[in-house]
């Protein structure tokens, strides 16, 4: 099984890299590191108080620039 899954994942980068280029696959496996922290509770942190009117002007003075 092991070697099944050290293939697999041999082959599935070597995709990565001949579609997306070394910079790409690079950028697309960050996406995947592990972190430290909670998710959920950063999330509710950063977004405490702000209301959907909120993101909706946010978004509209970014897109006005």
């Amino acid at each position: 099984m092991n070697s099944n899954l050290a293939e697999i994942r041999e082959r599935g980068l070597n995709a990565l890299f001949k579609e997306l280029g070394t910079i790409g696959a690079i950028n697309f496996l960050r996406q995947f590191e592990n972190s430290a922290g909670n998710y959920t509770e950063d999330r509710e942190a950063l977004l405490n108080g702000i209301t959907i009117d909120d993101i909706a002007e946010r978004i509209r003075r970014r897109n006005a620039r």
